[in-house]
């Protein structure tokens, strides 16, 4: 079963290019902070090691990939509430 990981930060080239695709995603697990590529995300997440969510306005939203011009990408499945649930949120400070 996957391990249940809360994503609360983002890495971008560009912070206010809402088109600007996702480099990393991050946040804090077990005390700890982390962070890894968008890459290595959904290789996780097709894998069945990691089930990534995002909280945002007291909603939980799972991280889904998705597919866009033949590339990979992560998203949040649509809670009816907000669609930029993952690109809204603030920069990793984590390496």
């Amino acid at each position: 079963m996957a391990e249940r990981v809360e994503v609360s930060c983002i890495d971008k080239r560009d912070r206010q290019n809402p088109h600007e695709r996702i480099q990393a995603i991050g946040g804090v697990h077990g005390g700890q902070r982390w962070k890894m590529s968008e890459e290595n995300a959904i290789q996780s997440i097709k894998a069945g090691k990691y089930d990534f969510y995002v909280t945002r306005g007291g909603r939980t939203v799972d991280v889904i990939i998705d597919t866009h011009s033949g590339r990979e990408y992560l998203k949040t499945e649509n809670d009816g509430y907000s669609p930029d649930n993952l690109l809204s949120l603030d920069a990793c400070r984590v390496n």
